[in-house]
């Protein structure tokens, strides 16, 4: 157990659900759907299968004697048709009749693209889920103002709950997206061996019309409206490339909350959950790391540079199919959905845990909101009769100098007192404190986030209101 490498994305981070679809079983019992898929439509049309051929098939569908496709393919050298030979060795009567007309592609293409499409859906489960902790987060901290940060130096405040919102539009995009494939899944097909349907024509004597009606049959049974128009010996392997082009887009969300997550927690104002026994660092016991947000970069960045992976693929086949495709497709398709389960799981765990600490972010806020007033003092002052040009230098001056105060000899904000004792500004220090209350400075911060979570979010949870109720455990 413990002498062979195994894959940290099967042992550390990805869930349950997501290994067993890119499991062989699955992929083995898909193969047998399909060649039954097929021979059931293929009798439909007239070719000469019996109902008894099917119905053996269909009995062994899913008890796959491995051990005889093992040992068949150590003298083929061919994975479907060692398994059309296990088929058979189950099916006796069926056997002449299991994989007829198709190609490798057949069953292999079909179930890749089965597979990935059942991975998108449950990808989609999991954002929905983010998407409603997300609102939750930030409707209850909608009004909370917060230091906003421009190059990550003190800006204009927000609202925490703007911020999530933020983070929440990310994600609809993402969603989108992943919809947008959902919607439009196509299958391979039944096309042949490079795609013209050649050998389904030579079984169905030169039939158009039950040749492509066999394609239909065949992606109904399977559950899908439609099959590729037109295919070489595979399918477009710009379809891989556009899946995890998608998958790399929930990446690129994740990574982004996850910086903001590990600087508010180095600023003491909002932290990811830390358990009772967990343990920050080896050295430093006082530590408490944000090891989840690290992970979800961590795993963002490699599910980034996967997507070159199929793009590079898609750009170099050769006319109707090269077979440099195949090992890259099994390693970086399954690996990239096996590293985004186990970053939204990451995404889940976190969301449902951050702990706020108001305190801090008041005392953060206020040591700054004196210069992000000062554009409504000056306003003030110019209402009141002053000269525009000369009140912006007075401040400048008094901004430098009360910067200076703070940076260089640690003591308070005094830029108000400043102010109070200029004679240019007809403000008294009374007047100037009563500009300072932080819900002063958000603008529409609190109404943004609630039209957006009501206008955008709500209507995607109430449609996907039966996938709701997932929570993330974290194992590592």
């Amino acid at each position: 157990m413990y002498d062979r490498y195994e894959s940290p994305l099967g042992q550390r981070y990805a869930g349950k659900e997501m290994q067993q679809l890119f499991s062989q079983d699955k992929k083995f019992k898909t193969w047998r759907k399909l060649w039954i898929a097929l021979a059931e439509s293929e009798k439909e049309l007239g070719l000469d299968i019996t109902q008894e051929q099917i119905d053996e098939l269909k009995a062994h569908a899913e008890d796959i004697n491995y051990d005889v496709a093992k040992e068949r393919e150590k003298i083929v050298r061919h994975d479907v048709m060692s398994h059309v030979y296990a088929y058979g060795e189950q099916c006796p009567n069926a056997k002449g009749i299991i994989h007829l007309g198709a190609t490798s592609c057949f069953v292999g293409d079909n179930t890749d693209l089965i597979i990935m499409y059942e991975a998108l859906e449950l990808v989609k489960k999991k954002l929905v889920n983010v998407l409603a902790e997300l609102e939750k987060f930030a409707l209850e901290y909608k009004d909370l103002p917060v230091l906003a940060f421009t190059h990550f130096q003190p800006a204009q405040p927000t609202t925490l709950g703007k911020r999530a919102a933020i983070w929440a539009q990310d994600l609809l995009m993402d969603y989108e997206d992943i919809c947008y494939l959902l919607e439009n899944k196509k299958l391979r097909g039944c096309k042949g061996t490079t795609g013209t349907q050649a050998s389904f024509m030579e079984l169905f004597d030169n039939d158009e019309d039950k040749v492509k009606k066999l394609d239909q049959m065949v992606a109904d049974k399977m559950g899908y409206k439609e099959s590729y128009p037109v295919s070489t010996q595979t399918y477009s392997r710009k379809v891989d490339s556009r899946i995890l082009n998608a998958l790399g887009a929930i990446a690129q969300s994740a990574h982004k909350f996850s910086n903001d997550i590990r600087l508010l927690q180095n600023l003491k104002e909002v932290e990811e959950p830390f358990e009772k026994g967990q343990i920050g660092s080896s050295a430093m016991a006082y530590k408490r790391n944000p090891m989840r947000s690290e992970r979800m970069a961590s795993l963002a960045n490699y599910v980034i540079a996967d997507t070159l992976n199929p793009a590079i693929v898609a750009a170099t086949q050769w006319f109707e199919r090269t077979l440099d495709d195949s090992a890259n497709k099994r390693i970086s398709i399954p690996e990239a959905f096996l590293a985004i389960d186990g970053i939204l799981d990451l995404y889940l765990n976190i969301t449902d845990g951050l702990v706020v600490y108001p305190k801090v972010i008041e005392s953060h806020l206020m040591k700054e909101l004196p210069f992000m007033a000062t554009e409504m003092i000056l306003m003030d002052a110019v209402k009141a009769g002053g000269d525009r040009q000369e009140l912006h230098e007075h401040i400048r001056v008094h901004s430098m100098e009360a910067g200076k105060m703070v940076k260089v000899e640690g003591k308070e904000n005094d830029l108000l007192e400043r102010i109070a004792h200029d004679d240019a500004f007809p403000q008294d220090m009374e007047q100037l404190k009563s500009i300072m209350s932080p819900e002063n400075f958000v603008g529409r911060a609190p109404n943004q986030t609630v039209e957006f979570f009501r206008d955008y979010i709500d209507p995607i949870l109430e449609q996907e209101k039966s996938a709701l109720g997932m929570h993330a455990d974290i194992n590592v």
